[in-house]
Order: structure tokens, then sequence, then C-alpha cells
């Protein structure tokens, strides 16, 4: 008897065959805790995401019109939305660059975890149109994000957080 060796496509179908029986001779109720637990990830800081951030930067409005800067913020584990958590929101516009007030906005996030602010229309800085956001009030651990929109002529940009508690 000779022994053949094993293909990679042998190997995965055996392999595959092996979990299959495995969960399925396991009742279903064990299974589905385990998938739960692993729960949403939290953000990773993005880098570069906190230059020309402001401490406490003031709740506004709007900072112009034309541009919208939108998100979701969610907590990590279970996905659950958070109502109430200030989001830091600027970005080189029209208006002047990243470092000036007139960019410098926060926001609160909706009873889903939504927010939305308009602005100036975004304009490239060292090459590309981004905006900067922020999470750092405390509670969760904070977050800096540095979307980078496709083209100057967008019109909007999104950045969404999963925050995990300090």
């Amino acid at each position: 008897m000779t022994d053949a060796p094993l293909s990679r496509r042998s190997l995965l179908v055996a392999t595959a065959g092996v979990a299959g029986t495995a969960l399925l001779s396991r009742p279903l109720g064990l299974v589905a805790p385990v998938m739960a637990a692993a729960g949403l990830a939290p953000t990773a800081t993005m880098r570069g995401g906190a230059n020309n951030y402001r401490p406490n930067a003031p709740m506004v409005d709007r900072l112009g019109s034309g541009f919208f800067v939108r998100g979701k913020v969610l907590r990590a584990g279970d996905g659950a939305p958070l109502r109430g958590v200030r989001i830091q929101i600027w970005a080189a516009t029209v208006l002047g660059g990243e470092p000036d007030p007139v960019n410098h906005g926060s926001v609160l996030t909706r009873a889903d975890g939504s927010f939305e602010l308009e602005m100036a229309q975004i304009v490239p800085n060292f090459g590309q149109p981004h905006a900067h956001l922020a999470y750092d009030d405390g509670a969760f651990q904070t977050v800096f994000l540095r979307p980078v929109m496709p083209s100057a002529r967008d019109t909007s940009v999104s950045a969404d957080f999963v925050l995990a508690p300090t």
C-alpha cells in the first residue's frame, strides 16, 4: 500500500467535513453564545487623526454650508448605539485651514448613535481632501479618525466609531 500525498484541496475538504460534523453534533445553543461573545471590535485610532486637535472644541450647530460630515457611534461588544456622545470635527475648508477656529466644532450623537455636521466645503490639505473626527470625553477610549475623501468634489464624508470602555 502506498501513501498518496494530500493535496491542498483534499486537506480543505477533509478539514471542512470534520468541522461540520463537530458543529452538527453539538446543540446549536452552545455555539451561539461563543459567536455573540466575540462582538463588535473597537475602532482603532488612525495615523494623523489628532493633527490640529483642540480639547473641548465648542458645541456648534454648523460650520458653514454645503458639506456634510456624518457617522454613527456604537458601543464595542454589543453594538448598542450611544446617545449624547460628543464628537469633535475639524478640517481644512474654503474658510481656512485646520487650525482655524471657524473649522472646529463638536456635536452630540442622537438616540440612534448618529451624528451630522454641516460645514464649508473641505479642500485638499497636504494633497488629500480629508476630515478629522475625535472622541475623547473619558467614558470610552480616545479615538481619532482621519477619513480621506476620494475626490475634492465630494460633498460629504462619513466616519463611524465603535467605542470601548476605558
